[in-house]
């Protein structure tokens, strides 16, 4: 226990001669204490390129993007508009074949070119090569 209190008188005792010594200005020493580490400095030029040069390459990459948007939608408003013609070209052609189609256009075309209507068909059984009916030629357009 002495030791101990003894320690303490001993540092209380130095401190105050230090203390005694600085305000009197009769020290010689120079007194140390801990200084903060200097700082880094890393050359800024180099950096604030890098950061420009992004934003640049990240500008232009988005003016791209937007141009090619932009593009790709004029040509597909060129396309619809191509489509919606081939729709309607494809309705008419569609309206066409059906009038053509119609039993009573096709008789008449058929009679413009020449033909007949066929009276009673005759049939041919192909196993055997059998006629079923009785074969007539069709007879002259009255």
């Amino acid at each position: 226990m002495r030791a101990r209190g003894h320690n303490l008188e001993t540092a209380q005792g130095t401190s105050a001669a230090a203390s005694a010594l600085r305000q009197a200005g009769t020290d010689s020493r120079t007194w140390l204490r801990v200084a903060p580490p200097p700082p880094i400095t890393a050359p800024r030029l180099p950096f604030v390129l890098l950061v420009l040069l992004l934003v640049t390459a990240g500008i232009l990459g988005l003016l791209m993007l937007n141009a090619k948007i932009n593009e790709d939608a004029l040509r597909l408003s060129a396309l619809r508009e191509q489509q919606s013609t081939l729709d309607a070209q494809e309705q008419r052609l569609i309206s066409e074949l059906a009038e053509l189609e119609d039993p009573g256009n096709l008789a008449a075309a058929a009679r413009r070119l020449g033909l007949v209507p066929a009276e009673a068909p005759a049939f041919l059984e192909l196993p055997d090569g059998r006629v079923i009916g009785v074969p007539r030629p069709a007879g002259a357009a009255e």
